[in-house]
């Protein structure tokens, strides 16, 4: 049995950057930081027979790889060589659909679990790239490739994509004290919403791809907001950090339909109105947490989320990224 923990995300600078329609021409850059919410998946080789048995929201039983409806679980065993004869089980803090990168750390998650199975050893860089071309290249999931690395690697993370797809990465550089501060001010809401984000994804793929000035300007300034996010976190500049999230936000609400909505407005205005200087919300949008910045007020803040029905995630950064905390034997059949 083997058992591994991969963590969730939370984009910071960047996003929609690390799509293909955008990096092909003019290079992403992502600014994102692991968080201590994690995916467990548990893979084990059955005793008795030789059946695919998978248990997520749904439960799988069959007898060929083939058979299997779990997209990822399918092409992740045909990555790895693995026809039948195996358990996957997964569990997660959080749910799917809430903008923290819910498919990708699974299939950094599944894809290390197996590598274990089948006693090989795959560096964390080539682990990120493995899920990239599992999600991308083999299911043609509309994303791009931040969840992976992040999900892979952890931290408080630098991704620059240049155009032919090469992910370089390095460390923030940012003291313990500033990102202790960090840290306490920005607050997670979850807006009761879920969704798939492939619709919103596919089209704003399409209209990049297209090369509508629309949304290549609003990406291009989504970049320097992300860079500019990044100098003030490294420099120790926080209170600058809220006002260009409240600029995200703006930009990023022109990039596609069903990003933000009526529902959404009313709980920014609400979160602006009580302390926060500014916010954007996981993922591609349409759905999932919003993350505030608030110096001062954090309980004023709370009450008024709370007041709009809003439960807050309470969380730290997470530093180590995918990790195998379990290993009882099984191997290789």
């Amino acid at each position: 049995m083997i058992i591994t923990r991969t963590p969730f995300r939370f984009t910071l600078g960047g996003g929609g950057t690390d799509l293909p329609a955008y990096y092909e021409k003019r290079g992403g850059f992502i600014l994102a930081a692991g968080i201590d919410k994690y995916l467990y998946i548990n893979v084990n080789r059955p005793i008795v027979d030789d059946l695919i048995r998978i248990k997520y929201a749904l439960s799988e039983t069959v007898e060929r790889r083939d058979q299997v409806r779990h997209d990822i679980a399918r092409e992740a065993m045909a990555m790895m060589g693995i026809e039948n004869a195996l358990e996957i089980v997964s569990m997660a803090d959080v749910p799917a659909g809430t903008g923290l990168g819910s498919s990708s750390c699974y299939a950094v998650g599944l894809l290390h679990a197996l590598s274990r199975l089948k006693r090989e050893y795959v560096p964390l860089q080539t682990l990120a790239e493995r899920a990239c071309e599992l999600e991308i290249g083999r299911l043609a999931k509309p994303i791009g490739k931040q969840d992976q690395y992040m999900a892979a690697f952890g931290g408080i993370r630098v991704l620059e994509i240049a155009p032919d797809g090469t992910v370089s990465l390095r460390n923030a550089r940012v003291d313990g004290a500033t990102l202790e501060d960090f840290n306490r001010n920005l607050l997670a809401f979850y807006t009761r919403t879920s969704r798939s984000a492939d619709k919103i994804l596919r089209t704003q793929g399409r209209a990049a791809r297209a090369g509508r000035c629309d949304v290549v300007g609003n990406l291009d300034r989504i970049k320097e907001i992300g860079l500019g996010v990044l100098e003030a976190l490294e420099r120790g500049d926080l209170r600058r950090i809220g006002l260009l999230f409240d600029e995200h936000w703006t930009r990023k609400k022109r990039l596609a339909p069903g990003i933000s909505n009526a529902w959404f407005d009313r709980i920014y205005a609400a979160a602006k109105a009580n302390g926060a200087s500014g916010g954007k919300i996981s993922g591609a949008g349409g759905g999932g947490f919003f993350l505030f910045y608030c110096e001062r007020g954090h309980k004023r803040l709370r009450a008024a989320m709370a007041g709009l029905g809003l439960r807050e995630m309470r969380y730290r950064f997470e530093f180590e990224g995918t990790k195998l905390i379990a290993d009882l034997g099984g191997g290789t059949r």
